[in-house]
């Protein structure tokens, strides 16, 4: 097949997906094509990026400070959409702050930190794109059928991403393979590996928890598309998987799955709370396995990595000895910058571009915000959990996707670093943890006044009276 009738044939599918799909999607207003479109640029290029107006390559300090004004402009215009959006709705913005207060603190401790940051200027820059990841999960938990929201975001990057990465790996190599110390890199719409396969692995949670747990979601909840669609995407993710070769992603792929069947046994539906006494009891037992026999050092290697991780651990290793505070950080993503970042290249061998992450999510934010930023993120997480367990009782099945995406983004982030501005591991995060009260709707002056005057007579005819 040319390349030509590939691209032709890929687009007719993506459209056929989209119209399949519309009759699901009367309750999602047009607001949640903002964190779509957010999610679209962050999950594969930015925008500079596919109208190539940046490279990849070669990474420099003043590019990894000041980025792309092109960028910089389009997720302020998102950011201030998604703004406006939440201006319009009649929100309970105290219940929102105060059951939600750990991840508020951490933001605001965050903010703080800017005080003593070696860059003020772009740290707060990083922290008002962090805002956005904020922004994007409050317009879809603000919806009328929040979950709903979610699934249509997640739908349709599926229908476009990954049809996409395929048409690029086989027909376009130039924009979806690389090379990587002399060996080839399958990336698909992003440009790496390792982002290829969380793209795929956010995705086929998503469609996995479509194809195992759909039939016990709410009443009132849409009909979910064909299951052949989305057994077709959810092999299309499978086979992506394999290409990307990101061990961290296959092994949480295969988490999901096994945590789905799981959950999809009937005495769990019955007694849901079951769920996390197995849990505990589970973890409890994996770490005395590990103590014992050392499964961690088989599993890896079953991955195809090297037991002690050689490629991360001198990393960490360097900038834990690099950290100026234990205990407030170096300032919100400010870490990486400066004659810091400098001294970090030219300790891994690298003239003037090297790696600008620690490739592990809890020691980047151990790095910016210290202990106490760490602190925060867990208890924002812990909290998370515990709110997701309330809800197994009434919504089973969105639970469990909730409880699913916050261990998923909780083990990736052991061996790579999302709890960053602009990245959908911290949106989906940030939905999953957070809760948003509804707002009741004001009763009209005019009810009340008819309803006041309604009882008065009833009460006369009674022979009630009130006051004098």
């Amino acid at each position: 097949m040319s390349s030509q009738l590939a691209t032709l044939t890929c687009f007719f599918f993506i459209f056929y997906l989209f119209r399949v799909d519309r009759e699901k999607n009367n309750d999602v207003s047009g607001a949640v094509w903002i964190p779509l479109i957010w999610m679209f640029l962050a999950g594969s290029r930015f925008a500079s990026q596919w109208l190539n107006l940046d490279t990849p390559e070669g990474e420099s300090l003043v590019l990894y400070s000041e980025g792309s004004p092109l960028d910089r402009n389009v997720f302020l215009g998102l950011i201030l959409a998604g703004i406006w959006v939440l201006r319009q709705r009649n929100l309970d913005w105290s219940g929102i702050f105060t059951r939600n207060a750990w991840i508020w603190l951490f933001f605001l401790f965050a903010a703080i930190s800017v005080c003593w940051s070696d860059d003020p200027f772009v740290s707060i820059k990083r922290w008002f794109k962090g805002i956005g990841n904020i922004v994007m999960a409050l317009v879809i938990l603000t919806e009328k059928r929040p979950y709903e929201a979610l699934g249509f975001v997640l739908r349709r990057l599926g229908f476009m991403l990954i049809p996409l990465s395929i048409l690029f790996i086989k027909f376009y190599p130039d924009l979806g393979r690389s090379y990587h110390m002399g060996k080839p890199m399958f990336t698909g719409v992003t440009f790496q590996k390792n982002s290829l396969g969380q793209l795929c692995l956010m995705l086929g949670v998503y469609f996995c928890w479509e194809l195992v747990l759909s039939p016990l979601r709410v009443l009132g909840s849409k009909k979910p598309t064909h299951y052949a669609i989305y057994l077709i995407i959810f092999a299309m993710i499978l086979w992506l998987l394999h290409m990307a070769q990101s061990a961290t992603s296959n092994a949480c792929m295969l988490i999901t799955v096994c945590l789905l069947l799981f959950c999809r046994l009937p005495a769990l539906i019955k007694r849901p709370h079951r769920i996390f006494s197995i849990g505990i009891a589970f973890i409890a037992f994996l770490i005395l396995l590990e103590k014992i026999f050392d499964i961690k050092a088989v599993f890896i290697r079953m991955l195809g990595r090297k037991p002690d991780l050689t490629d991360r651990t001198p990393v960490w290793e360097m900038v834990l000895d690099l950290t100026p505070n234990p205990l407030i950080g170096a300032g919100y993503e400010s870490f990486w910058s400066g004659e810091r970042l400098i001294q970090i290249w030219k300790r891994m061998g690298f003239s003037s571009g090297g790696i600008i992450q620690a490739h592990n999510g809890y020691i980047e934010i151990y790095l910016s915000l210290g202990i106490l930023g760490l602190a925060l993120l867990i208890a924002s997480i812990i909290s998370g959990l515990g709110k997701a367990r309330k809800q197994l009782e009434t919504e089973y099945a969105y639970s469990v996707l909730r409880i699913a995406l916050i261990i998923i983004v909780a083990i990736t982030n052991y061996t790579e670093a999302t709890y960053k501005p602009v990245n959908n591991y911290f949106v989906l995060l940030l939905i999953s943890i957070m809760e948003v009260p509804v707002r009741k709707k004001p009763i009209k002056l005019e009810y009340f006044k008819k309803s006041k005057t309604r009882v008065h007579t009833i009460n006369h005819a009674k022979g009630i009276s009130h006051g004098k």
